[in-house]
Order: C-alpha cells, then sequence, then structure tokens
C-alpha cells in the first residue's frame, strides 16, 4: 500500500496523459454516476447514520477517530473542490473529479453532524500546485484515495461504538470504489492484490504532515 509521496506526484512523466482524456464508460453510466454524485452531495447520506451515533454518548477515543476521520475527509473534499475549480477537466476525469468532490463533502457533513460541537475546525490547506497540474493530480487522487481507504481499515477495531462502525464502513466502501476509479483512469490495476493492508493513524498522519498539504 503507498501513502503520500509528493516526489512521486512531481517526478516527471509520473502519470502519462491520454490522449483527449478518452471515456472508457458509456454516455448512459457516466450519466447515472454524476445523477448519484449529486444527490449524495446533498443530506442523502444522513440516513446512513445508525442511530444512537451522536458525540454526546461516544467514548473519547471513537470521537478521536472520527475527527481524525474528519481531517481527513476535510483535506480530500478541498482538493477536489479546488481541482475542479483550477483544472479545464475533461472525459471521465471530469466526471470523476465531480462525483467524488460530492461524495466527500458529503462525508463531511456526516462526520460534522455526527461530531456536533466537538468536530475539529477544518484546517487550512496548501496543496503543493497539485490542483493545478492534471498529471499531478491524477498521481495525487490515487495516492489520496489509496490511504485513505487504509485509514479507514486502520481504525475498524478500535471503534468502541456500533453506530459509529456501520457508519465508516459505509464511507469505507465508497472511498474504496473512489481508489479502483481513479486507478482505472491512471491505467494502473484497480485491485492490484487480494488482500489489502490497513495504516495506523501514526502512519497516516506522518504521511499527510510529509506532504505539507495542512499549512495550518
Amino acid at each position: 500500500m503507498r501513502v503520500f509521496d509528493l516526489e512521486t506526484v512531481d517526478a516527471d512523466g509520473a502519470i502519462e496523459e491520454t490522449s483527449g482524456e478518452a471515456m472508457t464508460r458509456n454516455d448512459a453510466v457516466r450519466r447515472a454516476v454524476t445523477f448519484g454524485g449529486a444527490f449524495l452531495g446533498g443530506g442523502a447520506l444522513l440516513g446512513l447514520l445508525a442511530p444512537g451515533a451522536k458525540a454526546a454518548s461516544l467514548s473519547k477515543g471513537d470521537v478521536a477517530i472520527l475527527n481524525y476521520a474528519l481531517t481527513l475527509e476535510y483535506l480530500e473534499a478541498t482538493f477536489y473542490t479546488e481541482a475542479q475549480a483550477n483544472l479545464n477537466l475533461t472525459g471521465e476525469l471530469a466526471v470523476f473529479t465531480r462525483v467524488v468532490r460530492a461524495h466527500e463533502s458529503a462525508h463531511v457533513n456526516i462526520l460534522r453532524t455526527v461530531l456536533g460541537r466537538k468536530a475539529v475546525k477544518k484546517p487550512k490547506f496548501d496543496f503543493q500546485g497539485t490542483t493545478r497540474d492534471v498529471a499531478k493530480f491524477r498521481a495525487t487522487s490515487q495516492l489520496l484515495e489509496d490511504t485513505g481507504v487504509a485509514a479507514y481499515k486502520g481504525q475498524a477495531g478500535r471503534v468502541k461504538s456500533h453506530s459509529v462502525l456501520v457508519s465508516a464502513l459505509s464511507i469505507h466502501a465508497v472511498e474504496a470504489r473512489h481508489a479502483g476509479w481513479i486507478r482505472a483512469i491512471n491505467g494502473a490495476a484497480p485491485a492490484p492484490d487480494a488482500f489489502d493492508k490497513p495504516l495506523t493513524m501514526k502512519q497516516v498522519l506522518a504521511a499527510v504532515a510529509k506532504t505539507k498539504f495542512i499549512a495550518g
């Protein structure tokens, strides 16, 4: 499992550009996905929140895990929002960015709803030019999604609340779909291994710190 590596993102030719960003799915599927992304961008995910998953009823450990997840979701939502605004994306990459931005924003909303007043504030981000260059954006998207999947998996055994676990797993599954999608766009194997390794909170936070994406 690869974690954030800005040197890889910045390497010349890290991700080869495909001519014209050709679509690999038919228009009907694309429209369905786009509609789904817009739908989830609203309050639809609130229905996935199991009863009782409110910060007041959760352990300090579960609150800490949710805030850790929220910080990662803030990062991803802001990353895709900036890329969509800054880059002239076309084809499937544009669809991916629009849909995933909506999903990550929905994840932020559900986590903030659960945490209420205990939710951490959104940090300031500096994506080091990765939201202004298509090749860097594609490479960074893959690294972010791969790491996000491993981050959620790494906390599963530490969650005490069944309600939180159910909600987290619903997000984890979507993050895994994102990872497979961007890997396919980039020409990488969508599922390279039969078993997926988790990352600890310490490993993920160290990887995020290395990117210098969180500016304050």
